[in-house]
């Protein structure tokens, strides 16, 4: 009995023992008041809202002088962008800095350097007003207004240093982002593949940008099914949701004005639905007042941004609450610069069917496996851009050893044919409509044939046939027909011209026709310098009906009984021709920057010699100008240009005249102030020209202009190219850039004629 007794003490002992055995491994195992509780998974969402999206830059700010420590980011459409430049490693202040330095407004039009054209394809885009697709004998407008290109170049160039990251969890911070497959409606989670390529899908706003196409879907902006992904972002692990809304709300009646405010309203039916359940799963819900902004106002980015700032730090104290000790440090992401040096190893090329690989790697213009700036691969990008053959041009950048593959992905335009627009009037040839049909890819690979029909006071035409092989020698056939009447004053005739015995007259009606064809070829040089080789035949009639056929003086054998008019030049002429051009100029009409040199010699060798006077005999001329700021939106534009006749033909009709005001005057005809159109005449001439722009509005121009003269017979040989200048002019006008084209008024007056002239020109010179 006693032994059982002790028994059952030493049993009780035993298990008080095992009890607090086991309190104490589990005190082991449990966080208590030394250890630190486990750190919380930070989500951040950001929405889509265009130029409203800046306001997330103005937020990240904050957050992170709050201490807040991102741990995934989830964005839409400009929320996709601002969130996949932050999860790529760059800091707040850098995006503030990227942003408000941008400008938007030429990123969207997808405006290109002037310079990224060939001299085919620059005067091509400064003629016409309106190009529309053309198919089956039917007009469409285009699918977007903006293929979205410049943006796209600046995305891979401010990703470079995560081009090879193809799995957005392994970004410096784990990235997700929404678009829309257009086909199906179906919400797209893109959370791996070629980073630009994603958020460049997840931001193509319906009708403003060509939508993107990965995986064989066609992808418009998130938006449309999911603006705030807010459930993406808690899947990826977030235990805590940051999330910015700059969505817009709905709008009161009396804002609903216009077709593309309602359509909006429409949309936003759905987001405002949605973001009332969204918003309550947001553990800090940050809403800028930007309503007074529009999607579009990237112009506003300054006050924008202040939105972002201002409604972050009223939620400064809960960023508090889930931050880090002290302001997150972010090391400065050394993106690559403009000047910065790439080398492209390979280029491959895929979609390329209707043009060749010389075509492609010669309009990049850049050599494989040398290194190259980022402006320079841009510049090549955009130089494919312009031809116009290309919806998009969705690229890749990809190391390969040293260097990086190029690996472009070209959608060719579908519509091959074209119809373009245009009106103009200017004091030579009067009223104009242009009417143009262009046809790419007629015969050829890489081809392109365009003819344009000119009504108005004076019917003309002009076709054109060229093919472009890049970097290898093009070939083109130009035929145009040009004509105009103008009074001239008699004695630029009787210098010229034999004219009837006995006639005084002081002003003469002279009618000009010009027949012109072409057949040339051209390479380019140092990838400015276009050089040409050709050869040309022309048909020229100058007639009038002022003086009559048979007034003392011999038979005209073209004039007959019937024919009412008296020609001074009826005949054809053949020659050869080269020219070098080089034109840097940021605008035809208004040029600010840039150079410019136009190098053109004729060699006349045959003709029909209706004045019985022709021996073989060259014209050879050239022009030299630059254009540069000189003060905030003042600009200088000088040339000068000469030209001479070598030969002793009697052949005059392709002597200089001076006089008038214009871009596209025929032959050797040449525009000067303060004398009215074909005054002052020569075989041989020098001109300094000089003039002051002020953009005082946006497309808005004080234009102020001077020029001076020698123009005379052998001035070259005399040496009176030398001496000061015997004529001079002077105008003063303004010009607009309207959407037909420019709009100039100009006053002009000479102090030696003692003369003054009214200029006016609307549209497009053609």
């Amino acid at each position: 009995m006693v032994r059982f007794i002790e028994l059952e003490i030493w049993a009780r002992w035993i298990g008080k023992g095992a009890v607090l055995l086991l309190l104490f491994l589990f005190t082991l195992n449990c966080p208590g008041q030394n250890h630190e509780s486990k750190k919380q998974k930070v989500g951040l969402v950001l929405s889509g809202g265009g130029a409203k999206g800046l306001a997330h830059i103005g937020a990240l700010r904050v957050i992170e002088e709050a201490g807040v420590e991102i741990d995934y980011v989830g964005g839409t459409s400009m929320g996709a962008i601002v969130g996949a430049l932050y999860a790529a490693g760059y800091t707040a202040d850098q995006l503030d800095s990227i942003f408000r330095a941008t400008d938007f407004v030429n990123l969207i039009q997808d405006n290109l350097p002037r310079n990224a054209k060939t001299f085919y394809e620059k005067e091509d885009s400064e003629r016409y007003a309106l190009t529309l697709p053309f198919d089956n004998f039917k007009v469409s407008v285009p699918t977007a207004f903006s293929g979205g290109q410049n943006i796209y170049n600046e995305l891979v160039r401010l990703l470079y240093h995560v081009k090879d990251v193809n799995d957005f969890s392994q970004l410096p911070i784990p990235f997700v982002c929404i678009a829309t497959d257009i086909e199906t409606g179906e919400e797209v989670v893109l959370d791996s593949g070629y980073l630009p390529q994603a958020i460049m899908a997840s931001g193509t706003l319906p009708s403003l940008f060509e939508p993107s196409s990965i995986d064989g879907r066609v992808l418009i902006d998130g938006g449309v099914v999911n603006n705030y992904p807010i459930d993406k972002v808690r899947n990826m692990g977030a235990d805590v949701i940051i999330g910015i809304d700059v969505q817009h709300d709905l709008s009161k009646r009396d804002a609903l004005l216009s077709a593309t405010e309602i359509l909006s309203q429409i949309n936003n039916y759905r987001t405002v639905r949605d973001m009332m359940e969204k918003s309550k799963k947001t553990d800090i819900y940050i809403k800028p007042d930007i309503e007074a902004f529009s999607v579009i106002e990237f112009d506003k980015a300054d006050a924008i941004i202040e939105k972002g700032v201002t409604a972050a730090k009223e939620k400064l104290e809960d960023l508090k609450e889930i931050s880090s000790k002290g302001t997150v440090v972010r090391n400065p992401i050394d993106y690559k610069g403009l000047n910065d040096s790439i080398t492209i190893n390979r280029l491959i090329i895929n979609g390329n069917n209707q043009h060749t690989r010389g075509y492609v790697k010669g309009k990049l213009r850049f050599n494989l496996a040398e290194p190259i700036t980022f402006k320079k691969l841009q510049q090549g990008i955009s130089n494919l851009t312009a031809t116009g053959n290309f919806t998009t041009n969705r690229y890749k950048l990809v190391s390969n050893g040293p260097g990086e593959d190029l690996i472009m992905r070209l959608d060719e335009t579908p519509n091959t044919l074209f119809i373009r627009l245009g009106a103009h009037y200017d004091d030579l040839y009067k009223s104009a409509a242009i009417i143009n049909f262009t046809k790419r890819n007629l015969a050829l690979q890489d081809d392109v044939a365009s003819f344009d029909l000119i009504l108005g006071d004076n019917v003309r035409y002009n076709f054109q046939y060229y093919v472009d092989k890049g970097s290898y020698w093009s070939f083109g056939l130009n035929s145009r027909f040009s004509a105009f009447t103008q009074d001239i004053n008699f004695d630029l005739i009787r210098q010229n011209f034999d004219v009837p015995f006995g006639t005084n007259l002081n002003n003469l009606n002279l009618d000009v026709s010009d027949f012109t064809s072409q057949l040339y070829i051209q390479t380019v040089l140092r990838e400015e310098f276009a050089f040409t080789l050709g050869a040309e035949y022309k048909y020229l009639k100058y007639s009038t009906r002022t003086i009559e056929p048979f007034s003392g003086v011999e038979e005209n054998l073209t004039n007959t009984a019937s024919d009412e008019r008296f020609y001074f030049e009826n005949g054809s002429f053949f020659s050869v021709f080269g020219n070098l051009k080089l034109d840097t100029y940021d605008d035809r009409y208004f040029p600010t920057r840039g150079l410019y040199f136009d190098g053109d010699m004729h060699y006349y060798i045959l003709s029909s010699d209706f004045n019985q006077n022709f021996k073989d005999f060259s014209i050879s001329k050239a022009k030299l100008g630059a254009a540069f700021p000189i003060f905030k939106n003042l600009s200088m534009n000088i040339e000068t240009e000469g030209g001479f006749k070598l030969g002793t033909s009697g052949v005059t009709t392709f002597d200089f005249v001076l006089g008038g005001f214009g871009t596209d005057l025929i032959n050797n005809f040449t525009p000067f102030f303060g004398y009215d159109f074909l005054s002052l005449p020569g075989n041989s001439f020098v001109k300094a020209y000089g003039r002051l722009d002020f953009e005082f509005y946006p497309k808005n121009h004080l234009l102020l202009a001077a020029n001076y003269a020698n123009v005379e017979d052998d001035i070259f040989r005399t040496g009176e190219w030398f001496t000061a200048p015997d004529f001079s002019g002077y105008g003063i006008g303004y010009g607009w850039e309207s959407f037909i084209g420019p709009i100039q008024v100009l006053y002009s007056w000479s102090p030696e004629a003692n003369n003054s002239n009214f200029f006016f020109s609307i549209g497009y010179w053609f």
